[in-house]
């Protein structure tokens, strides 16, 4: 290469025009704090998943489209990002539920029923983003898949298991349950059964726009003003069960309302003897997916229900999609991100309280080989040492430990070296102790508890 074409080269990049940073609106990425505070909440809900005997699922992102469209409906068909790689037709998946139901159908013959299974992963959904709506977000799920039949106890199971989950993250909440067996049967009582689907979309909609609207759009759909008004009234009807069944019992007769009524006291029975406090029956809880065929339940912060934290239900024949045998299941939902946006927004987490260091190996030129040696050390023994590499003076490395926040700085000169007794200083009170590598490991692994 000529000299001159060596120069073109060498000021290529100085003439390229930058690319500008930026990320794609409605996905989600978090600092490195931030990040190390949403880890030890998935790790505080799967301890939670665990210690209830559910096992650990993860499946592909990336679905045949046919196998994810297979029970969507409503508003989630337009939100399902879809694509083709050349003759295959592919989705990214939306929820954790249509998968599992795919994976317990291709593997029922390996695993134990009832099935109870968790998955934590990213879910994907093209809606306008929103405050509290992403189009990429985590889903922490639990749901317990049985063969031949359920019993409705799998359904307590799960309204408990939201009740432990948050405390285990220290909130308080209000579990929502209901029962679609309950609306769906007036519907059918009003013979109107042929647009179910479309009348619970739009009763999912009435917290965000209203009795009126809501009122209008079932007229759209070919109910009378008075049928109307008289599911408006069952979906508000919401408290402890018995004022609940009070206010439902003169709505219908249809078999299937009663039905969902029984279930209903049924579910009640078991979330009290499991123990659960938290939760208030609403009917109008109705959930967007439309594989839902009977409980229901959202969750929300006390005494907040501007956003659902989660959502879950029970289905009948979603694996039904996939195979002959009658595989039942229930599961609930934790929508984590929507949960961890809204309180980091608010202030609720004391972020400085996460330290990705423990304590900083400062050094001198002729010492720095033994503070990586001391480095490695303390990292075997369970503590988070870092050694700062860059050649700076030993006031700039004290500085960076202060920028950086760190507690504690260990100082290895000739003297610590020789003697194998080394500084430690607190960066907080300035207190300085001489100590031995076991000694270090004591000091610093059990301030830290």
């Amino acid at each position: 290469m000529t000299y001159k074409n060596q120069r073109r080269s060498l000021n290529f990049m100085d003439n390229k025009k930058l690319i500008v940073p930026k990320k794609l609106q409605g996905f989600w990425e978090l600092k490195p704090k931030e990040q190390m505070l949403f880890s030890s909440l998935l790790n505080k809900i799967e301890e939670v998943f665990r210690a209830n005997c559910f096992v650990p699922l993860d499946t592909p992102v990336l679905e045949y489209s046919e196998v994810l469209l297979a029970k969507s409906g409503g508003d989630v068909d337009k939100e399902i990002y879809r694509f083709s790689k050349g003759s295959t037709d592919i989705c990214m998946r939306y929820d954790l539920t249509v998968p599992l139901a795919r994976f317990v159908s291709m593997y029922k013959e390996e695993l134990n029923f009832p099935f109870k299974r968790y998955q934590i992963g990213k879910v994907y959904r093209g809606e306008r983003p929103q405050k509290g709506r992403f189009r990429e977000f985590y889903q922490c799920d639990a749901d317990i898949i049985g063969k031949e039949a359920l019993s409705i106890v799998a359904d307590a199971e799960c309204v408990n298991l939201y009740e432990k989950c948050f405390k285990a993250l220290g909130l308080d909440v209000e579990i929502a349950v209901s029962n679609r067996k309950i609306i769906a049967g007036y519907i059918e009582g009003i013979q109107k059964d042929d647009k179910t689907t479309d009348i619970l979309v739009a009763l999912d909609k009435l917290d965000k726009i209203g009795t009126e609207e809501t009122i209008k759009l079932l007229q759209e759909i070919g109910l009378t003003s008075k049928e109307s008004e008289n599911l408006i009234k069952i979906t508000k009807s919401k408290g402890s069960l018995e004022e609940v069944v009070y206010s439902l019992k003169s709505y219908s007769e249809n078999n299937l309302f009663i039905e969902g009524i029984e279930e209903l006291k049924e579910l009640s029975k078991y979330i009290n003897l499991l123990g659960t406090t938290s939760v208030v029956f609403d009917i109008s809880i109705i959930r967007g997916h439309n594989y839902y065929t009977g409980s229901v339940f959202e969750v929300f912060l006390k005494n907040r229900r501007e956003i659902a934290l989660g959502g879950g239900g029970r289905y009948e024949n979603l694996c039904g999609y996939f195979s002959e045998t009658k595989m039942p299941g229930v599961g609930m939902s934790i929508g984590i991100t929507r949960l961890f946006d809204l309180l980091l927004k608010e202030n609720y987490f004391d972020l400085d309280s996460f330290k990705d260091i423990d304590c900083a190996i400062i050094t001198f030129d002729e010492t720095f080989d033994k503070g990586l040696e001391i480095m490695s050390k303390l990292r075997e023994n369970g503590v988070k040492a870092e050694c700062f590499y860059e050649n700076k003076s030993f006031k700039s490395k004290m500085k960076e430990a202060n920028r950086r926040d760190v507690k504690y700085v260990v100082i290895i000169g000739e003297d610590e070296v020789n003697s194998q007794i080394y500084t430690l200083k607190n960066m907080q009170t300035a207190e300085q102790s001489k100590l031995s590598l076991k000694e270090l490991v004591e000091k610093i692994k059990n301030d830290r508890m």
